[in-house]
């Protein structure tokens, strides 16, 4: 591993501070690409305007249109957590906004696949709808969008992934990343898309008088939602994003949220009132996840639409069972990957560029998650793969990979597919992580294709884990109330947690629970506890540590704690 200290531009560090920025706060803005105070502005005001999204006006009349002539909507899920939540936010959205009949459905990841297929199509048709609404999918649905619109439904898709080379023939399309969209967060998750088109249709409704800027309902009641599915989504948190995730955060610690949002944090055993953004991405998210994954999604689509707090609290505790029979599954998924991970190379030898792996046994609800530990234990680009449950005639196999920074995993898929017409029967994804298809007896072929596009790719430096840090901690800042501070901010993909690394003294270390270690340590002459989730190995003497800022609490009593990260050396 290999621990570097970002930049941190004097002037514009300098500039935060006069500005009446913490110092401390003021150097990590200025590492992470923040030049002025106005940048950190979260107010709503300071939102994008929904009219430089294209499409969103057009939502807006076919939405408006619709809801005058009393149709009925059906919204077509995802079953992840953005997907989940963007389901939330539509359903709500469209019924506060006087829409009378809303449904929704959402596919099953094992039987249905991914976004809006025939299939899906003809089951919304068959349930009487006269619109059909995509969230967080859709912009690679030509088939399933063209079996819609047979079927005489009004098609509206609100997708943020990349588009194939053929657009859906929808009546509508929303997406920042369609071909000639001047939206500037390229980034924003389904959620948050699906947010700006109720924005855009709230603005046509006050266009045709339906009511006034006083008389408007309050949408700002579905950001809590927005946050999570933004954050749970690992989505570049740029200052717009960090502006919707602000906003929803501000509303949650203040008790201003749905009734399933207190649920989850109840059932995670976690504090609403401060709440952050880990919250998000390590305790909410994989629960709603976890139905997604093992069950049905509709209990976490459930969760967050009942105003029924008892109610909120049954699914809650569901998917917190469901989510402790994911970790389970995927605690034996994970050593059996590696052991087949391990068996690619030995002792003597580096990792192969990119690794794939299938077990007979795999679930394939938990196919990514167990690809993103092989990608953080080797540090390459990994596909795991579990045979496809829904048709044991085939032998296809459904893998899902997770990437590493230079390595795009989609345009990896595509050029694996030109070199090797018919290996890859599905594929789609962004750069980061992507999902494909095989035939079993294409596996092996697939796993050389993949390692030998990722040693064209990838030099020996992409191929070196780097811990990027925010460089030493000046022992002044080893203060409780500063670790609240940081915490409270928005931190996330594309806009790092805080993380320090500087050289230690480490006095004692002993394992804890037989996986974690335990540390003592010395910092700039100072006691400090440490500890290293999942790592045994003990460390030197003296070693540079990269850490986080916690705080642990004993005996009523609040101290500074280092996470440790990595060590190098």
């Amino acid at each position: 591993m290999k621990i570097v200290a970002r930049d941190i531009p004097p002037r514009s560090a300098w500039a935060l501070e006069q500005a009446g920025v913490h110092p401390l706060l003021a150097r990590l803005y200025a590492a992470r690409g923040v030049q002025g105070k106005d940048e950190l502005d979260d107010g709503l005001v300071r939102l994008l305007a929904p009219a430089t999204l294209r499409g969103a006006r057009e939502a807006a009349v076919l939405l408006a249109d619709a809801i005058r002539d009393d149709k009925r909507l059906c919204i077509v899920a995802d079953y992840d957590c953005d997907g989940a939540t963007a389901c939330a936010v539509a359903v709500r959205g469209l019924r506060l906004l006087g829409a009378k009949q809303v449904s929704y459905l959402v596919p099953d990841r094992v039987i249905d696949g991914y976004g809006l297929t025939p299939p899906i199509a003809e089951r919304v048709a068959a349930s009487g709808a006269d619109v059909l609404i995509t969230v967080d999918n859709g912009i690679a649905s030509v088939e399933g969008v063209a079996a819609a619109k047979a079927r005489g439904l009004a098609v509206l898709v609100t997708d943020h992934h990349l588009p194939g080379p053929a657009l859906p023939a929808a009546d509508v399309l929303v997406n920042p990343n369609q071909p000639g969209c001047e939206f500037e967060s390229k980034s924003i998750a389904g959620v948050g898309v699906m947010f700006y088109v109720l924005l855009a249709l709230r603005s046509e409704l006050r266009a045709r008088g339906v009511f006034d800027v006083a008389t408007q309902p309050k949408l700002d009641a579905l950001l809590p939602l927005v946050a999570l599915g933004t954050v749970a989504d690992v989505v570049r948190l740029d200052a717009n994003n960090r502006r919707l995730v602000a906003q929803g955060l501000r509303r949650i610690r203040a008790g201003s949220m749905p009734a399933g949002i207190a649920a989850l944090f109840k059932a995670a055993g976690r504090n609403a009132q401060a709440a952050t953004t880990f919250d998000f991405g390590f305790a909410l998210g994989p629960r709603i996840n976890a139905a997604g994954r093992l069950a049905d999604m509709t209990l976490g689509i459930e969760c967050l639409l009942t105003e029924d707090a008892a109610r909120a609290d049954e699914l809650a505790r569901m998917l917190d069972g469901i989510n402790r029979e994911r970790r389970d599954i995927e605690g034996g998924m994970r050593e059996q990957a590696l052991m087949l991970a391990e068996t690619l190379f030995d002792d003597s030898q580096a990792p192969p560029a990119a690794i794939s792996v299938f077990g007979a046994d795999f679930h394939e609800g938990v196919v990514g998650i167990v690809a993103s530990r092989l990608k953080d234990r080797f540090h390459r680009p990994a596909f795991v793969f579990a045979a496809s449950a829904a048709d044991g005639k085939s032998h296809e196999l459904k893998g899902s990979g997770r990437s590493i920074p230079g390595f795009h995993l989609r345009d990896a898929l595509d050029l694996v597919a030109k070199r090797h017409p018919g290996v890859l029967l599905r594929f789609g994804g962004h750069a980061m992580a992507a999902g494909c298809t095989v035939a079993e007896e294409h596996f092996e072929t697939f796993e050389r294709a993949l390692a030998q596009v990722a040693m064209e790719w990838l030099d020996a430096a992409a191929l070196t884990r780097r811990l990027d840090t925010d460089g030493p901690l000046a022992p002044e800042y080893l203060r409780v109330d500063l670790v609240d501070t940081l915490h409270r901010e928005v931190w996330g993909q594309g806009f790092a947690p805080p993380t320090f690394s500087e050289e230690v003294e480490v006095i004692s270390q002993r394992l804890v629970g037989e996986k974690h270690l335990a540390l003592k340590l010395k910092h700039q002459g100072k006691p400090v506890d440490g500890i290293w989730f999942g790592h045994t190995e003990p460390l030197p003497p003296r070693v540079v540590i990269a850490f986080r800022l916690d705080a642990d609490e004993w005996q009523g009593v609040r101290r500074v704690r280092f996470l440790v990260e990595g060590a190098e050396g």
